[in-house]
């Protein structure tokens, strides 16, 4: 199992583990560090999972994502993927730092702007509801990402709070408890992606661009299909400046 102590902290970061739920999210990013695909043989026979691997500068860098449904074909996204994969791949490369690459709905009445892109500080499920005391906690899942306050400061970057459920919609009981959660953004992947790096103590950062808004006046499906290519490639900028920035640095410089 990979590990994190605080020796880990005053050397340099050499693994990154880089996932995106969607190719559309991944493969801006595989273009820009020019990375090769895998040949799969480190992942279970017949999984649909994808690896893309390189180098750029001191920095080794895998990029996943749970690639297409077998049976139907479109993109394996939501929790339960985003968390097989993620788990596998820290045991087969036992990252320094795992980077959660996405795109996410905002609300306008927390201040988001569409292709806006956010560091993650905080993140919760909205759509675990356990109504029992002690397994409500458990429920919301809340975490903590790894604190990069001179990464946010160098980059300019914009910070909130994140809240995951598996649905694109959003129900009136999801919302209660996203305005509960105190989100400025919503996504279907990042709580259980900090639930496996906190269990396989791997330090975790989330970049999230907004691609459509959750209280807006058109169906989010259709914003978020009409403005993805470019919410893509601010999302690869700002990555490819996180990678730039985090080279030759500890963590604890972050």
């Amino acid at each position: 199992m990979a590990t994190h102590s605080a020796g880990d902290d005053e050397r340099p970061i050499s693994t990154v583990l880089i996932f995106a739920a969607m190719d559309s999210e991944a493969l801006p990013i595989v273009e820009h560090f020019k990375l090769s695909p895998d040949d799969g043989s480190l992942f279970p026979l017949g999984v649909p999972w994808i690896r893309y691997h390189g180098c750029y500068k001191d920095l080794n860098i895998n990029l996943i994502y749970p690639g297409k449904d077998r049976d139907l074909g479109n993109n394996s996204v939501g929790t339960v993927p985003a968390s097989l994969v993620t788990y596998a791949s820290i045991q087969a490369f036992k990252p320094d730092l795992l980077i959660n690459a996405g795109t996410a709905g905002g609300f306008k009445v927390k201040g988001a702007s569409i292709f806006d892109v956010f560091v993650v500080s905080d993140l919760a499920f909205h759509d675990r509801r356990i109504p029992i005391p002690g397994p409500d906690k458990y429920g919301l899942g809340r975490r903590r990402s790894f604190s990069t306050p001179n990464l946010v400061k160098q980059l300019n970057l914009k910070v909130c709070k994140l809240s995951t459920g598996d649905s694109l919609d959003m129900s009136p009981q999801d919302e209660t408890c996203i305005l509960a959660n105190d989100a400025t953004i919503v996504d279907m992947e990042g709580a259980a992606l900090a639930y496996v790096s906190n269990l396989m103590r791997v330090p975790a950062i989330f970049i999230k661009a907004v691609s459509n808004f959750v209280d807006g006046e058109k169906p989010i499906h259709e914003e978020f299909a009409q403005n993805l290519q470019e919410t893509v490639l601010k999302l690869q900028k700002v990555v490819a400046q996180v990678v730039e920035f985090i080279n030759g640095k500890c963590l604890s410089e972050l």
